[in-house]
């Protein structure tokens, strides 16, 4: 037990595995940050735009690899916890590989590539055990965390850069190693974390541990009545699943419904990256370059954006479950479109200073304009996606497709960083053009095709989608081959006993 308030439990688990958004959080942005360094830049022989592109590249295929193909697996045959685990422990080394490399980009590129193999393992398993932690009618709020933690993440690392930007002359080299070696004190706290959460209840009863699955809920519900009935649930949907859609991939081509959501999915989660959010992330150093000279000045501006996309954040936590997922992306999708369409207008329809920078007023409106961008994206296409995604799909193939669907980030981001710094190094702010009409299309994609799951529970989530109610065809199959009940009511009496006893 983690303690007698089932509440602390709850939130504790879920926050938990929910700083694993730390890890990409404090990443994209470190390295965006880094790449104002002079020393880092000199450290590296000066790369071209195109090598950058390739070292944020490495970071996204190794997340490519392993969310597509590995994360998923390991999830389902050791457990939630233990994935996390892994991808935490490959974070930690790779940060150590990326700080001491020697003076080639290769040696940072592979420590790159690890830490998108170590996100790529933890991050599709973090949502899905906060997920089949959480009840339905917190699910919203609590995951909304998920994208407050990317927001912790870009904080730390800006102002950690930050401050080693302000001492770059004292702190040479390590003015940019700090900012890389520090990536490692979040998954050690994550992983340390771990060691006090149990697992997944619905993992448990997936290897036939009921026991261990009430223990596991009884921790973190308050009625052990509602226990028994989740439980219940959870077994119905499962056996429904086994019976009629066997296997861990097959069902996302083989069955319609999930077929459908499984593309919507994808759709969604490419649509998040091409907002524009992804790019303004890992390029926002080169971005404010187009408009300031002052690399402190950017820096600061970027501690900032890190400091308010918290606060931004945190807008989700209240609003997802009040006015659903639908109006948080419509709302979001449109801002960002008017965000996008004005600043590439105040930057490219202003004329230039001596020195190339902006006079200070285009500079104010268009930090202005980047914090407004972020106040729509965050609490929408940045937390919601996060949530619909992982909450649509059931449990035979959740973990599958949630690590593949949100790879989809990952591919649409791979073709963002490749070709987005040359377009802004020809282009400039003409590319927030392309930003804002993107936007609009991801308005009509909601609009049209993504319905709302707000306050559904996950076994009965696929009658959104034109399929049968997973738990009640379950309860139907029980009933010719039922359990006898008393047994689960004894289980949850014995789980309420022991968890009040003391550790489980």
């Amino acid at each position: 037990m983690l303690s007698n308030s089932k509440t602390f439990n709850l939130w504790f688990c879920c926050l938990v595995a929910g700083g694993c958004m730390i890890l990409n959080g404090y990443d994209s942005s470190s390295f965006n940050a880094v790449q104002g360094s002079k020393e880092f830049m000199d450290y590296f022989h000066n790369p071209s735009p195109s090598v950058i592109g390739s070292v944020n590249t490495a970071y996204t295929v190794g997340g490519i690899v392993t969310g597509f193909f590995i994360s998923a697996p390991i999830s389902d045959y050791l457990g939630r916890r233990w994935t996390m685990h892994l991808g935490c422990a490959f974070i930690v080394i790779s940060s150590i590989i990326s700080t001491f490399t020697p003076r080639v980009m290769g040696g940072f590129i592979a420590g790159r590539a690890l830490t998108g193999i170590g996100q790529g393992l933890a991050m599709p398993a973090g949502p899905v055990y906060i997920n089949e932690m959480a009840p339905a009618e917190k699910r919203g709020m609590i995951m909304s965390f998920w994208q407050l933690f990317f927001g912790v993440g870009s904080f730390l690392a800006y102002w950690i850069n930050y401050g080693c930007t302000k001492n770059a002359e004292s702190l040479g080299d390590w003015n940019w190693r700090v900012v890389i070696l520090l990536q490692c004190l979040a998954p050690v706290v994550i992983m340390t974390g771990l060691l006090f959460c149990p697992e997944s209840p619905r993992w448990y009863i997936m290897k036939d541990r009921t026991e261990d699955a009430v223990k596991a809920l009884t921790l973190v519900r308050d009625n052990p009545d509602q226990v028994q009935i989740e439980v219940q649930e959870i077994r119905q949907a499962i056996m429904f699943e086994k019976e009629t859609n066997p296997g861990r991939y097959a069902p996302l081509w083989k069955d319609k419904a999930i077929r459908y959501r499984f593309l919507l999915a994808c759709g969604i989660n490419i649509g998040q990256q091409f907002t524009g959010q992804g790019s303004l992330t890992m390029y926002s150093t080169l971005i404010y370059k187009k408009v300031f000279k002052s690399n402190s000045e950017i820096q600061l501006i970027n501690a900032l954006n890190g400091t308010f996309g918290i606060l931004f954040t945190l807008n989700a936590t209240w609003m997802v479950d009040r006015f659903g997922r639908r109006a948080l992306l419509l709302i979001g999708a449109a801002g960002m479109s008017m965000c996008m369409f004005i600043v590439a207008a105040v930057v490219t329809e202003t004329p230039d200073l001596a020195d190339g920078a902006k006079s200070r007023p285009v500079g104010i409106a268009t930090v202005f304009l980047m914090f407004l961008f972020a106040l729509f994206y965050k609490p929408s296409w940045g937390a919601t996606v996060w949530i619909w995604t992982s909450e649509i799909f059931s449990m035979n193939i959740r973990a599958q497709a949630i690590g593949m669907a949100t790879q989809s980030q990952s591919i649409s981001n791979t073709i963002l960083q490749q070709i987005f710094p040359i377009f802004l190094d020809k282009k400039g702010f003409y590319a927030m053009y392309m930003f804002g009409a993107i936007n609009v299309v991801l308005f009509g994609f909601v609009w049209f095709l993504i319905p709302e799951t707000k306050g559904v529970a996950l076994e009965h989530m696929d009658t959104i989608f034109g399929g049968v109610d997973h738990a009640h065809e379950g309860a139907e199959m029980m009933e010719r081959n039922p359990k006898d009940q008393e047994v689960i009511a004894v289980e949850v009496e014995n789980a309420s006993r022991s968890a009040k006893a003391g550790p489980v």
